[in-house]
């Protein structure tokens, strides 16, 4: 009984997706076992751009192999079904994780965890400005991968730290029928990025200042997004995703508002020197998080800009906002971009 009810919290914590997510790499494991001679390719590193503290430039990816599947290179074409598109999403998560990989880089490695995730630490030299791209060996062979890592500029005048669904990409989160239709049979020529957004981005960027993104979405999207990203000509920057956490260990996760903040966190603490505008919208809890990240980094958030799905606040976001107008901190809450662009 007892098992049953922490079962039931845990679900009404975790978003729909995300259980959709796990629900198939879950039972892709299970097949495995029951079929392990289903053939996946050689190792390789599924690459996440990497970011800076004052002294590292960390790279980060994971480690796995991928079974072989058409559905990806058929949902960019130009007309694909929503079948088709529905089933690349699915290839993203047909993955086998290899835990415990070497990886290595100018004489520094580490390992890979349990789900194939690593992070290396580098020494940061002053030199070092912008995207630094290293070649990293990983894996009991002689494998290779390069990796990007973004080192600021010490003429930024501050950073930029953006939410993705309904901030970026249009995906009516808040509606749970609209997102899932969205997310699952969309592809990366089909899913809308607001062009203010594209605009908007750009110009606080203004060749300078960091932007990083952070998104309850899984890893297993991170290319999809970047290809989303770079389609549409958004700032490239890192991006801070969510582990589906489906080990033993790692099952029992933060909700979403509890992810964001970790990795706002992580992102203050690797740019002491800088203040942040904090991107996001109305539709989900990012107001909330929000205000919570002003209290705890007194003097750290420059502004905070909220798109408006709707043209009305729900009460509970309109309560947010009112307490984050109370902490002095300026804010634009509106259903576009379009007055912060002249």
């Amino acid at each position: 009984m007892r098992k049953q009810r922490l079962l039931r919290s845990i679900s009404q914590r975790i978003p729909l997706k995300l259980h959709l997510a796990r629900l198939a790499t879950m039972l892709e494991r299970v097949i495995d076992k029951l079929t392990p001679d289903r053939v996946y390719g050689d190792a390789e590193i599924d690459p996440y751009f990497g970011h800076a503290d004052p002294h590292h430039l960390i790279l980060r990816g994971r480690v796995l192999s991928r079974r072989p599947s058409k559905a990806t290179e058929a949902a960019l074409s130009d007309d694909p079904s929503k079948w088709t598109n529905f089933k690349a999403m699915m290839a993203l998560f047909r993955t086998r994780e290899i835990p415990a990989a070497k990886v290595s880089c100018q004489g520094y490695e580490t390992q890979s965890d349990e789900e194939g995730y690593f992070e290396l630490a580098l020494p940061r030299e002053d030199n070092q400005i912008g995207w630094v791209k290293y070649t990293v060996s990983f894996g009991d062979e002689d494998n290779d991968a390069e990796l990007l890592a973004l080192s600021p500029s010490p003429q930024a005048e501050f950073g930029i730290i953006s939410d993705i669904d309904d901030t970026l990409i249009k995906t009516d989160a808040w509606s749970l029928r609209r997102n899932l239709w969205n997310s699952l049979t969309g592809n990366v020529k089909s899913r809308h990025v607001f062009p203010d957004a594209v605009d908007l981005v750009q110009k606080m960027h203004n060749d300078v200042n960091p932007v990083f993104y952070v998104s309850s979405s899984p890893w297993n999207l991170h290319s999809f997004l970047t290809e989303i990203f770079d389609l549409a000509g958004l700032v490239r920057g890192p991006k801070f995703l969510r582990d589906l956490g489906i080990s033993e260990e790692k099952f029992i996760t933060g909700n979403q508002g509890q992810h964001k903040s970790k990795a706002i966190d992580e992102i203050l603490a690797a740019n002491p020197d800088l203040q942040f505008t904090l991107l996001g919208d109305t539709g989900q809890h990012d107001a909330h998080v929000y205000h919570d990240t002003i209290l705890r980094h007194p003097g750290r958030i420059k502004q905070v800009i909220l798109r408006a799905p709707k043209p009305k606040l729900t009460r509970k976001n309109q309560i947010w906002v009112d307490k984050i107008i109370e902490t002095g901190t300026p804010i634009y809450v509106g259903e576009t971009y379009a007055a912060l662009l002249h």
